[in-house]
């Protein structure tokens, strides 16, 4: 009897684990943040293809999404098991990949897009680098630690050597791009600069006042990956099919903007409730170095620099040791 009841305890166990693995397939919540960047994630939502892909392998899928502004607060609730997947520039993804290795394994999923960003100002004086003094006020999402702030770092360590790769930082003001662009195109702040990305650089752009300092491609040798998604190695496993699903939409969603822009344009709009012309946001779409594509580009380039600066304790080998291995496939660096 004590062999039989530990026997129904086995299986009753086994059957409670199978009941709750069951349970998790079929369930994924997305964190996007606000902006073109995502129209990927757009594309995934407003045309269903998660739900599309999970039927094709006899599973239904609820998907839920959210919208979260700022790389902080999206890894929070990645490792707080409150969402599935989140998305970041390239090197918040880094960061938490870097800090979590052994413990919760979080890489990247895909690729966003490649898409630069550009830093710009309405400071006449201001051409380069060099140019910018302790007056003038830096503009980006999460000063010290974000997309913008980490490229500016690497470019700052070619510059001025790598012992002052943080130059910038004291100069440096943490605020969303909607108001940076706002504060910029008025004029009259202490924001005179701005590390921008699309569509704000576009409209900030069209004032006579601002101009161009460098572009993010400039620093990565190339056009480069912006923004990444990224999860646990928890949910990569457990969730064998409702990952496949979710990686063969962003394929098909890439493919979607590359044969229509113009619906593209639309999707975005719709989704994102914008207020911008669809001319504009067609002209970002169609504009030559903007690539939404769900392969990495250069990468490994943040993943090496931000090594060398100390920013990242472990080396990675390659793109491949950061990115689940279902993206191997594509082309990638």
């Amino acid at each position: 009897m004590p062999f039989q009841t530990t026997l129904r305890r086995l299986a009753l166990a086994a059957a409670l684990l199978a009941g709750a693995a069951a349970h998790a397939e079929g369930r994924i919540s997305i964190a996007q943040q606000f902006g073109i960047g995502y129209l990927i994630l757009d594309v995934v939502q407003d045309q269903k293809l998660i739900e599309k892909h999970g039927r094709a392998q006899g599973l239904d899928i609820q998907v839920e999404w959210s919208q979260i502004s700022g790389a902080t607060a999206m890894n929070e609730a990645l490792l707080a098991g409150s969402l599935d997947v989140v998305s970041a520039g390239v090197p918040p993804m880094l960061t938490l990949w870097d800090r979590t290795r052994g413990r919760q394994n979080v890489k990247a999923v895909a690729a966003l897009g490649s898409l630069p960003n550009y830093l710009i100002t309405n400071n006449p004086k201001v051409r380069t680098l060099k140019d910018l003094g302790e007056k003038d006020r830096i503009a980006v999402p999460a000063a010290g630690t974000g997309f913008q702030s980490r490229t500016l770092q690497i470019e700052t360590a070619r510059v001025f050597g790598r012992d002052d790769f943080k130059r910038f930082d004291t100069i440096s003001v943490s605020l969303p791009h909607p108001e940076a662009t706002a504060a910029l195109v008025a004029g009259g702040s202490e924001i005179n600069t701005h590390f921008s990305s699309a569509p704000f650089y576009y409209q900030a752009l069209e004032n006579p006042r601002v101009h161009k300092v460098l572009s993010s491609y400039d620093i990565l040798g190339g056009p480069a990956t912006f923004n990444v998604l990224y999860t646990t190695q928890k949910f990569h496993d457990e969730n064998p099919k409702t990952y496949k699903a979710f990686y063969a939409a962003l394929l098909e969603a890439a493919q979607v903007i590359r044969a229509d822009r113009q619906k593209a344009a639309d999707v975005f709009i719709r989704v994102q409730k914008s207020r911008l012309s669809r001319e504009l946001v067609r002209r970002i779409i169609e504009d030559p170095e903007n690539d939404f594509t769900a392969s990495p580009h250069r990468t490994f380039v943040y993943a090496d620099e931000l090594h060398k600066l100390g920013v990242l304790k472990n080396r990675a080998g390659s793109w491949k040791d950061y990115f689940f291995e279902e993206a191997h496939a594509q082309p990638g660096s």
